[in-house]
């Protein structure tokens, strides 16, 4: 219990200094923005996500995803969440995204609460926080303050992360959002929960790079595994954990299995086939790097950078009333 507490309170300390860094860049969000205004706003969208959470685990990994790619896209500003044609909703790497309704029912709440006070941006990063202690994660102090975007569009998606990227792809699109190699391999890291359609990598199983044969990085003993749940020319729909063995628990058996061969998405395996940052996975397997952090603790250190990606504040932006649409 002692071990357990000491490596929650230093979470909390290098998470509080990572926020007090950002904070240092003007971004305008801290910690207890609503702390007056709303005093009850981490509470009410606690127990929403809990609530959904119970009846479907599968929404912590939806959420979680849900809020880097609004971040990737526009910055932090909840503008995944507008619904319409030709909105990033509606774009491909969004479309299997799901837990709008859970943002939705939170927002209802508060507006009940402290109407036109807070914004959807923040109530998708609080519930990202949640969604990771509720399945088994560590918390952090998630900074608010954040102002809605106007504008959603699905051509403004192409920045995203993709699933067959190489890792000097990956490095330079968390590069242009002020994120490092840690932070890449850290973030990607949140794959320890949640799954991936088979059509997302059943391309590494048959017939890879016109080769006729299988990635060969994938583990050998593990490819009939995958095979048989994703058979050749099959439809696709399947899903399959992209954390073997443990897909509903947040910890970092993610990073063994990239060790192992056993990664899903060919840009997950990378992480530990490319050597700038398969040092970085190394640190997550036992062998304790700058401070002696573990996996826990440097994910909600780069939460708290990623989530205040070119954040709208001050007069930028609205308070959305109604998260699906602007004001």
């Amino acid at each position: 219990m002692r071990i357990q507490l000491n490596q929650t309170l230093v979470a909390a300390f290098f998470v509080l200094l990572a926020t007090f860094a950002t904070s240092a860049f003007g971004q305008g969000t801290r910690i207890g923005f609503y702390s007056r205004s709303c005093p009850r706003v981490e509470s009410i969208v606690q127990s929403t996500v809990r609530s959904h959470f119970n009846a479907n685990p599968t929404i912590a990994p939806g959420l979680l995803r849900m809020h880097f790619h609004d971040c990737f896209v526009q910055g932090c500003d909840g503008s995944i969440l507008i619904a319409g044609a030709n909105t990033e909703r509606t774009a491909p790497p969004n479309s299997l995204l799901r837990g709008y309704e859970v943002i939705d029912d939170a927002k209802t709440q508060l507006e009940a609460a402290c109407p036109g006070v807070v914004s959807c941006a923040d109530i998708l990063a609080l519930a990202a926080r949640d969604s990771v202690a509720l399945a088994g994660g560590a918390g952090w102090p998630v900074p608010t303050g954040r102002r809605d975007g106007l504008v959603s569009l699905a051509s403004d998606t192409s920045n995203l992360p993709g699933f067959t990227d190489s890792v000097d792809v990956q490095r330079q699109k968390f590069q242009a959002k002020g994120l490092n190699t840690q932070d890449l391999v850290t973030l990607v890291g949140g794959h320890t929960i949640g799954t991936s359609a088979c059509q997302f990598f059943s391309y590494r199983l048959y017939n890879y790079n016109s080769t006729g044969g299988p990635d060969p990085s994938i583990d050998p003993a593990f490819l009939p595994t995958l095979q048989s749940l994703c058979p050749q020319n099959s439809g696709g729909s399947t899903r399959i954990g992209l954390d073997n063995g443990s897909q509903n628990r947040f910890d970092n058996s993610f990073f063994a299995n990239l060790r192992s061969g056993r990664g899903i998405l060919e840009s997950d395996q990378k992480l530990w086939t490319d050597g700038s940052t398969q040092s970085s996975v190394q640190r997550y397997l036992g062998i304790r790097g700058l401070l002696g952090l573990t996996f826990s603790v440097e994910f909600g250190r780069s939460m708290v950078k990623m989530s205040n990606i070119e954040v709208k504040t001050g007069t930028n932006g609205e308070i959305r009333r109604v998260c699906s649409s602007v004001n």
